[in-house]
């Protein structure tokens, strides 16, 4: 398993990337990784961390897109970027995957570019794990088709599926179409549209129908559909309400505890670490012909390690096999 990891990319780069790559491969013996960058600033860094093993070496590239960059410009301009050059090696053959905290645009528009999609992939989406009370369910898309058509909806859905399905670990994965309401009829067009194609789908039996805002932390769906906008909206509103409900309830319970204060603080850290965007490292963009796996913006270490793990566990599970399988299937 060979992964490009855009060493560039992300708001502390390239300490955590490369500190990441280093764990990552101690850890999975026969990863091999590809810190794809800046040459000087790497080898600036190494001063730090200390020489490279064998499996880890620099890709050079010419220069990276910042968080403040249009995507679509950055990319026209620099060409042979640090996120352009991870998906020219997957193109390639010369990567498995590619793993980015970057700019998530530029991520995405730079895959589009390469066209590198499944066989009957119309476009690809962001596939996020989030917690239930039953225990998780995917969220797909959350970023990458802000524009999304009813087919492409629709093709979420079956991505999701099988996702849920190989990385969840759930045998029938329920499926669910984000919606203003439950009922029959509601959304706009392009919801009523997607929830007629999926009522015809090849997965028809798995659809559960409309679940609403409310119905996402519950844990009677196992994938939830939406379009990009509406996803990244969910994604960071419950990343902030999340951190908010934490260190309000975690300041009023410690208020009241004495004798107990510290292992309070030691179940609340617990808690905070165990939901925290590190433990799952990233979000796969799904429909790719290859894996990629998108990294939040202010990752560290930690969460480079378990992106490249997730990266070899989606290899490994042979994910895109059975979305390809499931695309070409007769409704």
């Amino acid at each position: 398993m060979r992964i490009a990891l855009d060493a560039m990319g992300g708001d502390y780069a390239p300490g955590p990337n490369i500190l990441g790559a280093l764990e990552a491969v101690e850890l999975n013996p026969g990863l091999e990784v590809l810190l794809v960058g800046d040459r000087v600033r790497l080898e600036a860094e190494l001063v730090r961390t200390g020489p490279l093993p064998a499996a880890v070496r620099i890709v050079e590239s010419d220069g990276w897109v910042g968080m403040d960059e249009k995507p679509t410009t950055a990319l026209r301009e620099k060409p042979n970027c640090s996120i352009a050059r991870c998906w020219q090696l997957m193109a390639q053959g010369l990567a498995d995957a590619v793993v980015s905290a970057g700019h998530t645009g530029a991520v995405v528009a730079s895959g589009l570019r390469t066209r590198l999609f499944l066989k009957g992939v119309k476009r690809p989406g962001i596939a996020v794990r989030l917690p239930t009370l039953k225990g998780s369910c995917i969220l797909v898309d959350v970023g990458a088709n802000p524009e999304a058509r009813p087919e492409h909806l629709a093709q979420y859905a079956l991505m999701g599926f099988v996702y849920a399905q190989k990385m969840l670990g759930v045998a029938s994965p329920r499926v669910g179409l984000m919606n203003i309401g439950s009922e029959e009829g509601k959304g706009t067009d392009l919801y009523r549209e997607t929830h007629a194609l999926l009522q015809q789908s090849v997965i028809r039996q798995h659809y559960v129908g409309n679940v609403e805002g409310r119905d996402v932390y519950h844990g009677d769906t196992d994938v939830i559909v939406c379009e990009g906008f509406v996803g990244n909206v969910i994604l960071k509103v419950s990343e902030g309400m999340a951190e908010f409900l934490l260190k309000t309830v975690g300041r009023t319970l410690l208020k009241q505890l004495s004798t107990e204060r510290d292992l309070a603080q030691g179940t609340l850290d617990q808690l905070t670490d165990q939901f925290h965007y590190r433990e799952s490292g990233g979000a796969p963009l799904l429909g790719i012909d290859g894996v990629c796996i998108i990294c939040h913006g202010s990752s560290d270490h930690r969460s480079i390690r378990n992106a490249l793990r997730m990266a070899t566990e989606m290899s490994s599970h042979h994910i895109n096999a059975q979305i390809t399988e499931l695309l070409g299937s007769p409704v």
